[in-house]
């Protein structure tokens, strides 16, 4: 089991490269980033990105592109949640079991795990990368090298643009 999900991590790893050499955009590169984890990692049941939002207050994260069920979550302060509290301190969160961290916030009934990763843009969090399972303790440590490095690959692109542009796309 170990090795297939070494193959399929491996099969993601590169697809994700062919996507960062050929997308034009910061957009299509996050758009497909979610759509290409969602496919070929299977216990991967909801991926996306969030953007912290340029001066809010308090500040918040704004969700952008993602692939999976639609999610009441389009807003999350940095005090609240797994996702709040990653892009806080800063730290990639991985819960094998929601239903034990006080921390979540239910989006589905169905979610048993969630790794959320920190993008960094000149050394600040910017944003992140949130991902949920419908299988508990499904991020183990090849799972979690390749998120962080979709995020960060992500975070190289985003450096090229201006923030205000995301947003103004409505990412």
């Amino acid at each position: 089991m170990a090795e297939l999900k070494a193959t399929k991590t491996e099969e993601a790893r590169r697809a994700i490269e062919r996507l960062n050499a050929n997308a034009r955009t910061t957009d299509q590169l996050m758009e497909g980033i979610c759509q290409l984890l969602n496919e070929h990692m299977l216990k991967y049941n909801w991926v996306g990105f969030y953007m912290l939002e340029e001066g809010a207050n308090p500040p918040a994260l704004l969700l952008g592109r993602y692939q999976g069920a639609m999610t009441p979550h389009t807003r999350i302060f940095l005090n609240q949640g797994i996702c709040g509290a990653a892009a806080s301190s800063g730290k990639t969160i991985v819960v094998d079991d929601v239903k034990k961290d006080s921390r979540y916030l239910a989006c589905s009934l169905e979610t048993k795990s969630e790794i959320v990763v920190p993008v960094f843009v000149h050394g600040k969090v910017a944003g992140e990368l949130d991902i949920d399972s419908h299988f508990a303790a499904a991020f183990g440590e090849e799972d979690r090298k390749l998120v962080e490095h979709c995020a960060s690959l992500w975070a190289s692109e985003w450096r090229k643009t201006e923030p205000s542009q995301l947003l103004a796309s409505g990412c």
